[in-house]
Parts: structure tokens; sequence; C-alpha cells
């Protein structure tokens, strides 16, 4: 299954509805073709396997990042109510999904799901789906790539009614497309993760990617005995390190290098899967060279030869510069609710420099403001003497 489209209407914290296409929507060229997806269609539809969301502090990049979890999983059937990105939904009276994907037998389909929410008497919410609607087309019956998620005139082929009765409220009926088809995605993410930096696992380690992140480690490995887990470090030119506690690795490695671990293990698994990798705040702990790395990695076609798809946001301006094209990229701002644009929409033109027209202010709302930069100053200025 590969996503190609997710709107959403109805988030609170979000002015307009959220709109955002995985495939390339400007003109592919040769050279483009290395760092996209190419799915099996007539006409030839690319599949951006990097997609940025950059924005200031505040802007929502967060936010984007758990409306498109959510979404994940609203189509791999998982409940709602079990997923930590139900909280973008925010006790919302009425939200509308609108997935669309690629499936397993080559039909292009789009789910609606409609989201309503009860609050319980412990002040939490509790979600449930009051409409659904499945379309279906297939792949071979499209005419242009603009047609791709176009489904106006079309009659849904299923229709969430009581015949879904000892289905759970807070679960998609698409379980029984996926299971009719026996497609499935992968979902790793690393949104928990971005200010925790704690192993989650108990595998070894390949020790590539332990000599990327810190070359001065000999080895680092698990060994299970008797019930426990045993961590095994050994620095070089040093004596060996046997911990019980992988929060204990934190006295020992750098912030940066357990998240590296952490985050080059759900590389590997999402590259194998073509499954979907969503990092927030990408270069948290990382230096420059491991974000292009990671980046990198997906836009390799030779690498990434299942069409693995990493969602991430950032502060980074630089980062926008390993984009050949702009419509990967997408700008997040806050004017009174959460907008999200595709830079192609706004910056037509791919060879001007992505990192020099996002600080210059060109692109509007995407360099603090210069009025609260010189209170800022003012204020260190007074406090200072």
């Amino acid at each position: 299954m590969k996503i190609l489209r997710i709107t959403v209407q109805g988030l609170p914290l979000f002015k307009q509805e959220l709109d955002i296409a995985f495939y390339a929507q400007q003109r592919v060229s040769e050279d483009d073709k290395e760092t996209l997806f190419k799915l099996l269609l007539k006409p030839t539809v690319y599949l951006h396997a990097a997609n940025a969301f950059i924005g200031i502090n505040a802007s929502g990049k967060t936010s984007v990042l758990k409306a498109i979890q959510l979404a994940l999983h609203i189509v791999k059937n998982e409940p709602i109510n079990h997923v930590d990105a139900k909280t973008i939904l925010g006790g919302t009276n009425k939200a509308v999904f609108r997935i669309c994907f690629y499936d397993a037998n080559q039909n292009i389909c789009c789910l609606e799901t409609e989201i309503t929410s009860q609050k319980t008497k412990a002040g939490d919410y509790v979600y449930s789906i009051v409409n659904e609607k499945l379309w279906e087309k297939p792949a071979a019956s499209l005419q242009s790539k603009k047609a791709l998620t176009d489904f106006a005139g079309l009659d849904p082929i299923a229709t969430r009614n009581e015949n879904e009765i000892f289905l759970s409220d807070d679960v998609s009926f698409i379980i029984a497309h996926n299971k009719k088809t026996r497609d499935t995605l992968e979902i790793c993410s690393l949104l928990s993760y971005t200010n925790v930096n704690v192993l989650p696992f108990s595998e070894d380690i390949p020790l590539e990617v332990i000599a990327f992140l810190d070359p001065t480690i000999e080895k680092l490995y698990f060994e299970q005995m008797e019930k426990k887990t045993f961590i095994h470090l050994k620095f070089k030119g040093e004596d060996e390190i046997i911990l019980n506690n992988a929060m204990d690795l934190e006295q020992y490695l750098s912030s940066g290098t357990i998240k590296g671990i952490i985050t080059f293990s759900m590389v590997k698994e999402v590259l194998q899967s073509g499954g979907y990798l969503l990092v927030d705040e990408i270069e948290n702990h990382f230096n420059k060279e491991i974000v292009t790395t990671l980046v990198r990695f997906f836009m390799d076609s030779r690498l990434n030869k299942k069409g693995g798809t990493l969602i991430f946001t950032t502060h980074y301006p630089e980062l926008l510069d390993e984009y050949d094209r702009n419509d990967g990229i997408h700008i997040v701002r806050n004017r009174n609710g959460i907008m999200v644009d595709n830079l192609s929409n706004i910056l037509t033109r791919n060879d001007i420099k992505k990192s020099d027209a996002y600080q210059s202010g060109f692109l509007d709302g995407t360099t603090p403001a210069y009025e609260a930069y010189m209170r800022l100053k003012k204020s260190l200025t007074a406090s200072i003497g």
C-alpha cells in the first residue's frame, strides 16, 4: 500500500483544510527519477521518498505530523483511541479524513472517515467513527496524473453500516478491504523519541551504524542470560563495560549516538518493508552530516527499492538545499491557525536556492518577526545593564 494523498477537515488547531500530496506534482526530469519512487502506473506516477515540513517554532509542525500519523493508522485499521496521535483531534465535533492510496491489487482507492468525540466524566475524549465510505478505481483506467486522486462522479463501493456491528466504533472498516487484498503498511514513528533517548529494544546493533555515529566504540551488543538482558559496551583501548539497564547507556553515550542507533535501526526496517518513518525535529541531537545522510538514504532509488517513505519536520533551512525539487517540501505557518503550503505553490522555480528563500523572509512567515527580535534585544540589553 502506498499513500498518495491525505486531506483532513475539522481539526481545531488548523485554520484550513490540511492537504498533503505525496506524489510529484511538478514535471519529473530524468535526473529527478533517481530521487523518487516510481509507481507502475500509466501515466507514470512518482512518489516523494523524503517529505519535509519546515517552519519556525510554534508554527504547528508537530501537529501536522500527528495528523499524518493518525491518517496512516486509520488506513492500517488501528483503533483510533489506542493511537497517541489522536490528541490532534482535540475533542472535535466532526473531523473528516480522506486518504487516497494505491493498493496491492493495483487499484487507486479513497477512504473517507468521519470522526466525532464524546467527553467522559474524567474529562478525556473518546473518539468514534460515525460515517465511512470507500471508493475504488482500477489504476489502468487512469487517464492523466491530474485525475489520480479525483473520485468525483464515482459511487462508493462500500459504506459503513450496521453490517459492521461487531467492528469497534474506533476502527475503520478498511480492515475488510485490507484482508481481502492482503495489504498493509508498516509505520515507524520517532515522535515519542524527540527528546527521549533510551534504546527501546534489545537487539544487536550493526557495527556499521555504531562506527558511523561514534568511531570510538569498538563494540556494543546485548546478551540474554537467565531471562535478563546485559549490555556489553567497549570503547577502543578501554576495558569492557557491562550494564543491565538501557537507561544507564546515557552515562557513556552521547544523546546523538543513542538517537542515531534508534533512528537508523528504524530506517533499515522501513527501507526493507517499504513502510513509513515519521521523525519530528530530525536535526535534534544530530549534526548536519547525519541528517543529510538520513535524507539521502531515502532519496537514493538504488537503495530505497521498495519506496520507503520518510516524513519529517525540521528547523534547518540548509536541509532544503538537499532537494532539487520544490514539491517535496511543505511550509508550515501559524496565522491564527495552522496552515500548510507546498513550496511548489509558492516558489515556482526549482533553481532558486531554497534556504536563501526561506531565511530571507521571501516566503512570508518563515522567519521570526523583526519587531519581536528588537523587543528581545532591548530587554536583554536592559537586564545586562
